[in-house]
């Protein structure tokens, strides 16, 4: 739940309060008693996740997972088990069908 800010167009008093996002806005203010109360459109806050769960790794852009896989292949670029695999010069026993 947001905390709004109030400010009262007739005494000058200002104050937050702890509201759901679908109360309605207060209208009578605590110190005059009149209803001259205004909400007050202010900066807001940042999401802060709180709790197991959330890992810096979560969000990461496609790049760096498509990177992430092509580093964890292995050093052949073709995906094999040497940088020769599915060539004619490939290591002896490899099951890789040629290009």
């Amino acid at each position: 739940m947001p905390t709004y800010d109030y400010a009262c167009s007739a005494c000058g008093h200002r104050f937050e309060e702890f509201q759901s996002m679908s109360a309605e806005p207060l209208k009578k203010c605590p110190a005059c008693k009149k209803s001259k109360l205004e909400r007050l459109i202010g900066p807001g806050a940042g999401v802060i996740f709180k709790g197991s769960g959330f890992y810096e790794t979560d969000y990461r852009s496609a790049s760096y997972s498509s990177d992430a896989k092509k580093d964890a292949g292995g050093g052949g670029g073709g995906g094999g088990c040497a940088p020769t695999c599915g060539t004619s010069d490939a290591p002896a026993g490899c099951k890789m069908p040629k290009k």
